[in-house]
């Protein structure tokens, strides 16, 4: 029977191509975007579980608040921890906690300056840290003993794509690399690159006793910020208690004084990225609400093909109906003849399953670039998702198919063979339900995708209180001998007559920056000490970005004092401070980083963060020459390429072993948005995919309706109807469930989005337009894909339509 089934449904596609052309279609491009989304959320979700030890690893995430009254203060809220903390913390809580198994700690990245005879690059992401990283961590080793490769004092491990820009295929071990022109470290280990599905990544490690030579003082002050701490727990631990025990251990050690706050917490590694609220994070987060969004995705992209196919077999039933009175009358019963349309749907599915598979393999490369993942081949051939393209027919064609093969069944045979069976009104208010929630959903996503591109504009446009056009950023990783001779080199490279400006910094808008304890007089003549962020500048910072003044001044190469005397702040942390009025901070006292002083000026509020964030407390002081790391040059937009070579021409002069390496601040500043721009590209994507296939069903329904209605619009065009009242009679109905789709639509896209938009510090206001702008394109699709048939309809020979009659 199973062989009859399958033949009767192969030569029932045969005969009907068009519809099993929509169907097929449909479902093949559903099945498709939920393969590529489930690769992608699969990615999400995947992060750091390459680890052994990943349900067994924490990190250290801590609070740090001022007050008066410590007692006073609340428990700090998870959005007050951050995950940089301080040197000492390690080795106490080894020593307080007899739970914790392995502890590690790694620095913040560091820019230097390798050497490997004659070829140097300046590379990133260089970090400090302990031999014991690779207990926490499963990082594979290709060459080196990964249990001694950290422990001696001058030794770096090096990933295999910087390793092999040096050394090529050969081993590294035992070779000296040099590093800023200065000192040489022995590479005693060369490792795989960290997965890309690591919430951290560097490029090198260089051994914390080499740290801790270089600085050791740092290692016993509780104040420094500048490490990352991990560590792993015994089976059966029980975090909560240890957690218990933290306010005690913060006493014991009292690292901030009476007048802090000072907490720490445990969050697992499962957390990391996608579940941490905490600040100054070791490497990218994601967005668990993203992954929520293209999983709703998903599955309303199957629902709608699914609706497809439940649509279109519904409203063909009546041509099906002679078929099932025959067989009825001869004796099949119910369950066999829904077996039978149930083998049709699945037979659909696995056809459709065969051309998604296919489909999602020649679109990878288009979402791996839009996603900015490597999502690997390879993943679509685990075990689970070998088995869900073999359940995939059950699973897609028997929930698509039961509904229509149901109503196929309970046909009487009596009534349709006497030709007196005639379509339900219950099937057709069912048909109009799910073309509504279809255009519902689709309406939607048109709605959602317009706020997602406005909000995108919006923080491209946004005035961030500074310049940045045409700012071309020399990044030089802080070299020695650049900042020795620091002013003479800026004078040289503003003899170019296309630069307007010059300056240099520790760091520019978008970067990484280090927070600094600062007491300043309050109101009141009592010493606050809050921690904000520091810029380090030059003279001719403030000018070159034009970051305008609220009160006071900027530094100025007239006063001597300012160097080493004088502070400037922003409006943020003047009112953190407690001045409303920015100008009555001018003169007080401060004390930051062993200098103290006079505040000399405070400056508007600039965004000098993503405006995922608000502008937050900072500080701005003279650096010393040693502590500039970038230069910025405002450059003229006509010849930039040519500009852009002489500079380089004359860098070559000026750091002729430094590579020249420069970006545009615009540009390096909105890459900030990287993740939202991408999340933008591929729900635009996916939501045409959805009204794609939205529009192959009211396609294919639309077809059928005006098929079944041809009779009747050769009559009307006899009695004198003109073609307009013809195409506006068959497009009426579909437009008014279009119109009902855009009422249910409105109120969730705009739920929706503002819960999107919560992420944001900066965000756009929903406008009402948007709505009637994503409705007014459904109307407009929805004509234009009825519209078409109605007119071939309206203008046909009527002659042909009532020659049986």
């Amino acid at each position: 029977m199973i062989k009859n089934y399958l033949k009767i449904a192969w030569r029932s596609l045969a005969r009907n191509k068009m519809y099993s052309l929509i169907n097929i279609t449909g479902l093949t491009v559903g099945i498709a975007c939920c393969i590529l989304i489930i690769l992608y959320v699969k990615d999400e979700l995947s992060y750091d579980r390459y680890n052994q030890h990943y349900n067994e690893t924490y990190r250290v995430v801590q609070a740090f608040r001022s007050a008066k009254n410590v007692k006073d203060l609340p428990p700090p809220a998870p959005e007050e921890y951050q995950v940089w903390g301080c040197a000492p913390l390690a080795p106490a809580l080894k020593a307080d906690f007899p739970e914790v198994d392995k502890i590690a700690q790694f620095t913040s990245p560091n820019t230097f300056l390798l050497q490997y005879r004659d070829k140097h690059f300046q590379e990133n992401g260089i970090v400090f840290a302990d031999s014991s990283m690779f207990d926490i961590f499963s990082w594979k080793m290709i060459y080196g003993d990964k249990t001694t490769a950290l422990k001696g004092v001058n030794s770096i491990v090096l990933t295999k794509s910087v390793a092999e820009k040096y050394f090529g295929k050969s081993n590294p071990v035992g070779q000296m690399i040099k590093v800023d022109d200065g000192n040489s470290l022995m590479v005693t280990g060369e490792m795989e690159d960290i997965p890309s599905n690591s919430h951290f990544t560097f490029n090198g490690m260089i051994s914390m006793s080499t740290f801790r030579q270089m600085r050791s003082e740092i290692f016993n002050w509780w104040g420094y910020v500048d490490f990352y701490t991990y560590f792993t727990v015994s089976a059966h631990t029980d975090i909560n208690a240890m957690q218990a025990k933290t306010a005690a251990f913060v006493q014991r050690h009292n690292p901030a004084g009476a007048d802090h706050s000072y907490a720490i917490a445990f969050e697992p590694l499962k957390n990391a990225y996608l579940h941490s609220t905490a600040k100054r994070q070791p490497g990218v987060t994601g967005s668990l609400s993203n992954v929520y969004i293209f999983s709703l995705v998903a599955i309303f992209i199957l629902f709608i093909a699914c609706i497809n196919f439940i649509n279109l077999s519904t409203a063909r039933s009546m041509e099906r109906a002679k078929e099932i009175g025959v067989r009825k009358a001869v004796g099949a019963h119910q369950e066999g003849l829904m077996f039978q349309y149930l083998t049709e749907s699945v037979l659909i599915a696995f056809l459709a399953t065969l051309l998604g598979v296919a489909l999602a393999i020649c679109l990878l490369p288009v979402v791996r670039e839009m996603a900015g993942k490597p999502l690997p081949l390879t993943a679509l051939l685990s075990w689970k998702m070998l088995l869900a393209f073999l359940l995939a027919p059950v699973l897609v064609g028997i929930p698509a198919g039961i509904y229509p093969a149901w109503v196929l069944a309970r046909f009487k045979p009596a009534l349709v063979l006497k030709g007196k069976f005639h379509s339900s009104g219950k099937g057709i208010q069912l048909r109009q339900g799910l073309v509504v929630f279809q255009f519902s959903l689709s309406i939607a996503l048109i709605a959602c995708t317009a706020i997602v591109f406005s909000q995108l504009n919006h923080l491209r446009s946004h005035d961030l209180g500074f310049r940045q056009d045409q700012m071309l950023v020399i990044d030089y990783g802080g070299d020695g001998n650049i900042n020795k001779n620091i002013e003479a080199v800026k004078a040289i490279l503003a003899r170019n007559p296309a630069v307007t400006s010059i300056t240099a910094s520790r760091a520019v808008p978008g970067d990484f920056l280090p927070d600094a304890t600062t007491v300043i007089e309050a109101p009141n003549g009592d010493k606050s000490s809050f921690d904000p962020g520091i810029y380090e500048i030059d003279a001719d910072f403030l000018p070159a970005y034009e970051v305008k003044m609220a009160a006071g001044r900027a530094y100025s190469k007239s006063f001597s004092t300012d160097s080493e005397q004088a502070i400037i702040i922003n409006e943020a942390a003047a009112k953190m401070y407690g001045y409303a009025n920015p100008a009555d901070v001018i003169g007080k006292s401060f004390d930051q980083w062993g200098r103290k002083g006079t505040v000399i000026g405070v400056t508007k509020d600039f965004n000098y963060q993503s405006l995922h964030n608000k502008v937050e407390p900072l500080t701005i002081r003279m650096a010393q020459f040693y502590s500039f790391n970038k230069l910025s040059l405002r450059v003229r937009s006509e010849h930039l390429s040519g500009t852009i070579a002489e500079l380089q021409d004359t860098w070559a002069t000026i750091a002729p072993n430094r590579p020249f390496l420069y970006s545009f601040m615009d540009k390096s500043f909105n890459e900030q948005y990287q993740k939202d721009v991408r999340f933008g590209q591929i729900f635009m994507t996916f939501g045409f995919l959805t009204i794609f296939i939205a529009c192959l069903g009211l396609f294919g329904l639309a077809t059928y309706s005006t098929e079944k209605r041809l009779k009747e619009i050769g009559v009307r065009k006899i009695l004198g109807a003109s073609v307009t009242n013809i195409v506006t009679l068959l497009s009426g109905d579909f437009v008014k469930l279009v119109l009902i789709a855009i009422i249910i639509a409105t109120p969730l896209a705009w739920w929706g989005m503002n819960k999107w938009l919560n992420d944001f510090a900066y965000r756009i206001a929903i406008q009402w337009w948007i709505f009637g702008v994503a409705g007014l394109m459904a109307v407009a699709i929805a004509l234009l894909t009825v519209g078409v048939l109605a007119l071939k309809a309206a203008t046909g020979n009527p002659v042909k339509s009532l020659r049986a009659e």
